[in-house]
Parts: structure tokens; sequence; C-alpha cells
């Protein structure tokens, strides 16, 4: 066997890539109603971004600790490689950190810094190395070498989600005063969400994105995922603005962005996560 690459239900991998690249994968949770669902697994409303009080929580120690199991029997010892959700975001990162410590060497736990298919991303480079042969040392050096290649951007439309799920500075003056500010924020080098710029129209916010995603990739070719929440439109157009300015692009699709990010995010929201190719 080989070692197993274990993610979280917020990197927006599909089911066939999961398949392909035998990521295993541990649910993160929507609170609403005094119900506690699991994404991935239940039946999320699709409108659960627009509904009030509404909470998210990381993975429990009971589910990583069966899925870290599970992943380590079926690599016949061979190891398990984590990567999960920026901790600057979420618990899942601390707590998968404390289980795997009831594994010892057999389980290395990573922290994407990223979110959505930025996790995504960097959870495939693992388990490509994984694929290819590569052992617990190997297959971790891979996950942290594709860190600093891997980044995600997004435009905000409401500021109502932002302001309620403190994954942003709520010290910031910008937050709490503009009215129809359109803000580019990006994920930092600490996995932060922090503003990139500030940007009072749609229009202008979406052309800010394209020409971010273009300087970071230059002329190297990259894995592209136009994320969105409930934007189709906004999101294609995206990516054909990206896919005209970049022919050298490996691969663009376009994904919801899923209901964890949703909530914090709000409606509309448009974001693109990249890994650029290594040199």
């Amino acid at each position: 066997m080989s070692v197993v690459v274990v993610s979280d239900s917020s990197s927006r991998l599909h089911s066939d890539e999961r398949r392909q690249w035998d990521i295993r994968e541990v649910p993160l949770h929507v609170l609403v109603d005094g119900r506690d669902l699991r994404d991935g697994i239940d039946d999320i409303p699709y409108d659960i971004h627009d509904r009030p009080k509404v909470t998210t929580a990381g993975a429990t120690p009971a589910e990583l600790v069966d899925t870290y199991r599970q992943a380590l029997s079926d690599s016949n010892g061979d190891g398990v490689v984590a990567v999960h959700l920026s901790a600057a975001l979420s618990s899942t990162y601390s707590t998968a950190v404390a289980v795997a410590r009831e594994f010892g060497p057999s389980v290395r736990v990573v922290n994407s810094r990223s979110a959505a298919m930025g996790v995504g991303l960097v959870a495939i480079a693992a388990a490509r190395c994984a694929a290819s042969g590569g052992d617990s040392d190997a297959v971790e050096a891979a996950a942290r070498s594709a860190l600093s290649r891997t980044h995600v951007f997004l435009v905000v439309h409401r500021l109502d989600n932002l302001r309620r799920s403190g994954r942003i500075r709520t010290t910031a003056s910008w937050l709490g005063t503009a009215l129809s500010l359109k803000p580019l924020l990006c994920l930092d080098i600490d996995g932060r969400l922090v503003l990139d710029q500030r940007i009072r129209t749609v229009t202008r916010a979406h052309a800010a994105l394209v020409d971010r995603v273009a300087e970071v990739v230059g002329e190297n070719a990259a894995d592209v995922v136009v994320h969105h929440v409930d934007n189709h439109d906004a999101a294609d157009a995206l990516g054909a603005a990206l896919t005209q300015r970049l022919p050298q692009l490996s691969s663009l699709r376009v994904a919801d962005m899923g209901p964890l990010l949703a909530v914090h995010v709000g409606a509309g929201a448009v974001g693109v996560a990249m890994q650029v190719a290594a040199r």
C-alpha cells in the first residue's frame, strides 16, 4: 500500500478527485436551528448563507480519530498525511494536531494556510507524491512545498456575513463603516483572511481579481478553480476572462464555494484558488 492523504470537507474536492487520489475526507459542521449538519454528508439548505444565526464548527476529535485510524490501517502502516483548513479560520487543525499525537509519527498534520480548493490543491500535491511511492517524509514535504505556490483571492459582495463571522479582524475600520465596498480579500502567508484592495464596484472588483491572479501566475502553468456563492454567471465570466488572459493554465474549472465558506462570506461572493506549477 502507500501513504494515505486525509483532508476535510472545506477542500471542495470533487468525489471523482477523492477517488482518483484516494484522499479521505472528514466533515466540518454547519450549526443551524439546533441542528448539527455535517458538510458533505447531511443535506444542507442551499440558502444557508442567508439564514440568521448560523455558525460553523470544525471536525470533532472522534471524527478525526476514526478517519486517521482507518486511513492508517488502509496504508498498511505506511502512514497518513492530513491537510486541513487554515488554522486561522478553523479549530480543525489544532484538534487534528492533538489527535495525531495519539498515533505518533505515523500521522502527520499540515496546516494548509488556505481554504476551499486551496486546501484541495495542497492535498492533491501530497496525494500525487504518495501515488508515486513517496514515504511519509516525502508526502509531507510535497504538501509543505505546495503551500507557497497556493493562493486564494476573494471578492465579497455583502459585508454582513463577514461582520458576523469573526473570520476577519473586526478592528479593520473599513469593515464597520463601508456601505458599498466590494473588498478584494486574500489569504495571507499565515492563512488569515485579510484585505488586499478596497474597491467600490463589483465590476472593478472582479477586474482586480483577474489582475491579481494574473500577477501571481505570471507566465507559469497553474491549476485554477473559480469559486462562487450562488453566483454562477459571475464565476463563468471570471473563468472565461482568466482563460483568455492566461492561456498557459494547466486547468481551470468552476465550483461552488461550499456551505462552510458561504456562511462566512455571503451570497454573491466569488473567489479564485490556484496553485502555480513548481519550477
